[in-house]
């Protein structure tokens, strides 16, 4: 299981509480967690990456053991530590300001 934490606007969308636990079928990317996550939350679907391209939001960023990946190329295996579920992927809503 993967452990997506959601930001707040997203899980109230989505009408869940904490974190989201995620059955992803082959290797554990950031592809293929998103495939999952808008697949058993397609209310969800556009709101983390564009429909047609898959391109991350400008503002949506990715963690995962302390790391930034959301520079990462879409398909590459995410932190072991990720793909067994010891930690979560967070996805955190980016501030902007000026």
């Amino acid at each position: 299981m993967i452990r997506v934490v959601l930001p707040t606007h997203l899980r109230r969308l989505a009408q869940v509480g904490g974190e989201v636990q995620l059955e992803v079928h082959g290797p554990a990317t950031q592809q293929s967690v998103l495939d999952a996550l808008e697949a058993g939350y397609p209310m969800l679907r556009g709101t983390i990456r564009d429909q047609v391209s898959h391109q991350r939001r400008a503002f949506i960023r990715f963690f995962a053991c302390e790391e930034d990946l959301s520079l990462e190329p879409p398909d590459r295996p995410l932190p072991d530590a990720v793909a067994t579920g010891a930690e979560p992927l967070l996805v955190i809503g980016a501030m902007a300001g000026g």
